[in-house]
């Protein structure tokens, strides 16, 4: 690898595996490569066509393949996984080594995924008894780094030894851990941390009417007064638990999806030990190889194994709509040829929301209004670098939040986490020992170097910039972590295009959580009788933008097709977040006073 090449182009934006065939001969060559539909499966009417090949379109073509339909996934890329693929860095592989990883971004598993985790557990891998969830480790601690002139600050993240015993669950004892967890800061002054934890006891005694009225309808920078908050407070528990996580901005960021999940669920609930994937797990995991060595690629395996057919290098363009359901998909190979329509007898659409409404015409638009109603929902970019070093620099065992970074920048030593691999004599040339994987969440801000946003830079000054932002919040107390000598080269996904021109784009983009995003997310069930949703866009209890959202809007569409179907088959299993029993008193008298025009209990302004 050539030192600093900016490596990835849009042409290599999936590594080709399997080749479509386009060109002279392209139509010939497009129609062979269609798979043949089983004669069984035809013949009782259980072929299902899956648009997607990421998250939700594995997970549903996983879920309806053990009920013994017949599954073809179309795919744009050459390889499977969307946003959570990895991808090899063109021209780096030596003397036997596999190429550099790169990815779209860091994977995150927090202990409350536990749909996802329940598939990981059915995808097997050799040396695990529990499958592919065998590959995930335990990050211990998280680094909220701050810019030069401001201490940084570690925090564990390991659950409680001892979890609460039956009755501790109380207000009062509730408020008491959040003042402790906030002491660790130890710079937030008295009232605030007071104040935050006396909203969150507002937030967690909610009873659901008013989460998704009054809180759906408010920012969590007003739910938590941030305005009127000092710096250190709109940094830490505005700003830091939002943007940097989810990629939606907490001035205009759902108090119902940020109390919800991020505070509720992934904080206090995960520091507690309650509600999480098992007594093994905790509340930050991620995967002990690249994304597609630890997960995706056995994923596929199996899914071949078990009859799925997989016809990537394919364009969707639109889903066909007559006589009153889906009569099939209009689809061509990605860079260009022949078109045609592909048929099945039910088809889930699980692409991303930007790509999928885009497929929906007038006449299926008309047949269900949920679908227009996705055209309100709102994407941005999330979009990381890696940069490879020559030395190991795990920083810290876990992610690193540079709170101070105009452009919200998180990051994760790599290599630390991939035991049983060296990553210089596995992976490039040799001369790389590490992988230290940064996400810029914001895009639209000036920089420290250039003063022009993410999106006005070049790719080349992007990272210098990423680069700057690093080293400005690691770079402190004394300590050199990071230095240009040590950076050997970088990858950005290739996804993105057109940076430092006038029309910069990135096709991987994530959802984001503005207030009202609740009421124009639809359902898996469409009142298309062969027609579903799956996507991380869908509505699902989990309502964020996550792979565990993605997994659990795939099971809600297996089992409305199930049920379209008249399947006598068991139906997926969903688990929902966890809810303490302990609080649901409180919740059913907050439902009496939100019906009555008043409070919560503990609303007092």
């Amino acid at each position: 690898m050539t030192t600093e090449h900016a490596q990835g182009s849009q042409e290599n934006a999936g590594h080709t595996r399997r080749r479509f065939l386009t060109g002279a001969g392209g139509a010939a060559g497009a129609l062979a490569l269609w798979p043949a539909v089983p004669a069984s499966a035809a013949a009782t009417g259980n072929r299902v066509a899956v648009l997607g090949g990421g998250v939700s379109g594995l997970s549903a073509a996983h879920e309806l393949a053990e009920r013994g339909y017949a599954v073809t996934v179309y795919e744009y890329y050459d390889i499977l996984g969307g946003k959570a693929r990895s991808m090899d860095v063109p021209g780096t592989a030596a003397d036997g080594r596999r190429p550099l990883p790169g990815e779209h971004g860091f994977r995150f598993f927090p202990g409350f995924y536990r749909n996802l985790p329940d598939t990981m557990r059915r995808i097997p891998f050799p040396g695990n008894p529990g499958g592919v969830r065998g590959n995930l480790r335990k990050a211990t601690e998280e680094l909220f780094s701050r810019a030069a002139d401001r201490a940084d600050l570690h925090v564990p993240l390991r659950r409680a030894t001892t979890p609460p015993a039956p009755g501790d669950i109380t207000p009062t004892w509730i408020r008491d851990q959040i003042l402790a967890a906030l002491d660790l800061a130890g710079r937030l002054p008295a009232h605030e941390a007071a104040y935050y934890a006396d909203r969150l006891l507002v937030h967690i005694t909610s009873c659901d009417a008013r989460r998704e009225d009054q809180w759906e309808k408010t920012s969590w920078w007003d739910f938590i007064r941030a305005e009127e908050m000092s710096e250190e407070y709109q940094r830490l528990l505005g700003i830091g638990q939002t943007r940097n996580l989810v990629a939606t901005r907490a001035e205009v960021a759902s108090t119902r999806t940020v109390g919800r999940v991020i505070i509720e669920a992934l904080i206090l609930w995960g520091l507690l030990g309650q509600g999480l994937d098992g007594p093994d797990a905790d509340i930050d995991r991620v995967l002990n190889a690249p994304t597609s060595e630890a997960w995706i690629d056995p994923w596929e395996t199996h899914l071949r194994a078990q009859g799925v057919e997989f016809v990537t290098g394919t364009q969707v363009k639109e889903v066909v709509y007559e006589g009153g359901k889906v009569t099939g998909v209009r689809v061509a190979a990605r860079d260009g040829g022949q078109e045609r329509v592909v048929t099945a007898d039910h088809y889930v659409s699980a692409l991303p929301v930007e790509h999928a409404r885009v497929t929906w015409g007038p006449a299926l638009r008309a047949a269900d209004p949920q679908l227009a109603r996705c055209d309100a929902l709102q994407t941005d970019w999330m979009t990381g670098v890696m940069f490879y070093l020559r030395t190991p620099t795990p920083v810290v065992h876990g992610h690193i939040n540079c709170v101070d970074s105009p452009w919200a920048v998180t990051g994760i030593g790599q290599a630390q986490f991939w035991d049983g691999r060296d990553f210089s004599r596995d992976y490039g040339d040799g001369q790389a020992h590490d992988c230290l994987s940064a996400i810029i969440s914001e895009w639209d801000k000036p920089g420290i170097l250039y003063g022009k946003t993410a999106k006005e830079c070049t790719r080349d000054e992007i990272v210098a910039e990423l680069w700057a932002q690093l080293k400005d919040g690691l770079n402190d107390s004394g300590k050199t972590v990071l230095t240009d000598e040590d950076r050997l080269g970088w990858f950005m996904d290739p996804a993105v295009t057109g940076l430092g021109g006038p029309d910069p784009q990135n096709r991987e983009q994530l959802l984001i959580h503005p207030t009202g995003t609740l009421y124009n997310r639809p359902t898996a069930r469409t009142a298309v009788p062969n027609f579903f949703l799956a996507g991380d866009y869908v509505r699902t209890d989990v309502d964020l933008a996550t792979m565990e959202g993605a997994n659990e809007s795939a099971r809600r569409a297996v089992n409305a097709l199930l049920d379209a179907d008249n399947s006598d088959a068991e139906r997926c299993e969903i688990v929902e977040l966890y809810r303490p029993p302990e609080m649901e008193p409180l919740k059913r008298i907050d439902e009496l006073r939100y019906k009555l025009g008043l409070p919560n209990t503990f609303d007092l302004g």
